[in-house]
């Protein structure tokens, strides 16, 4: 058990369930109804199946390339603690729950599930054909809050589109920055990313890009989400103003000669980022 957590580093859920959570609470209030603790549950479990089949497929298919990389070498797979067959086959099992899951939750949900797994699943193929792979990744987490606010019972609205255009972009940059230490490992191998595509200094400066991006979609959502609920208080504007500060200071922690910080910057930082906006939002929305 503790090898298979450690090889869909269960911990990173933190990055997307908070917004999973909030879509989820987002239609709630929208519906004016109860919550409904069985989709609750079944939204949770969705989130866990699916980032842990797109997570084991990745080290599946990256095998080869981790067993020549000094920084990855030590993963579970090409060390030898979990065989390739065990991991794909845990992989097919992820999947399958993860569908049976959203028959659970209603038709839509089961319809757009393939089409779910194919983004996540997808994006492990992408850094063999094209610098924009850290774009595929930011939009199998943008799924989230859509996929959450449709499970509670909501449409294709306005303010989730907000949040998961916020993680697109939100992503996107982080991915930019914890692909700097491999710049060179990628070039040698001919992989594609942005730090391969543009450099250490210009990537650096396109993800400072996409987070401004991020933290404008933060705060016009939250200013949506005061214009659509006027009862709301200003907790989700606390949360608002945190996650972009916390945007700005992961950006002073990596510079282009110096990427000691990157797991900080990366793990820490937005993981608390993250948990910080979800949390404050869902409050505002019950209380």
């Amino acid at each position: 058990m503790k090898n298979y957590l450690s090889l869909i580093k269960f911990s990173h859920t933190i990055f997307a369930l908070p917004f999973a959570l909030l879509g989820f609470f987002l239609a709630t209030l929208e519906l004016g109804e109860g919550i409904n603790w069985l989709n609750f549950i079944l939204v949770l479990l969705c989130m866990i199946f699916a980032r842990s089949a797109a997570m084991a497929f990745n080290r599946y298919l990256d095998r080869d390339i981790d067993e020549k990389n000094p920084r990855t070498i030590t993963r579970e797979i090409p060390a030898g603690a979990i065989s390739a067959q065990s991991a794909l086959f845990f992989v097919f099992a992820n999947c399958l729950l993860f569908v049976i899951c959203t028959w659970f939750i209603n038709p839509l949900c089961f319809m757009l599930s393939p089409i779910a797994l194919l983004v996540i699943l997808g994006y492990s193929y992408t850094k063999r054909f094209t610098y924009l792979c850290h774009f595929v990744l930011g939009l199998g987490l943008a799924l989230a809050p859509i996929g959450a606010y449709l499970a509670a019972g909501g449409g294709f609205d306005y303010i989730p589109l907000l949040y998961a255009t916020a993680v697109l972009f939100w992503v996107s940059g982080f991915d930019i920055i914890y692909a700097l230490q491999d710049e060179e490992f990628d070039r040698s191998l001919n992989l594609q990313s942005v730090p391969v595509r543009l450099g250490r200094t210009k990537a650096l400066q396109f993800s400072n890009l996409l987070h401004l991006l991020c933290a404008a979609l933060i705060l016009m959502a939250a200013y949506q989400l005061q214009e659509t609920y006027t009862q709301l208080g200003w907790l989700h504007w606390l949360g608002a103003g945190i996650f972009v500060a916390l945007l700005v200071y992961q950006h002073l922690l990596v510079k282009a000669d110096d990427l000691s910080k990157v797991n900080l910057a990366f793990f820490t930082t937005n993981g608390i980022a993250s948990l910080i906006l979800g949390s404050l939002v869902i409050l505002d929305c019950l209380f």
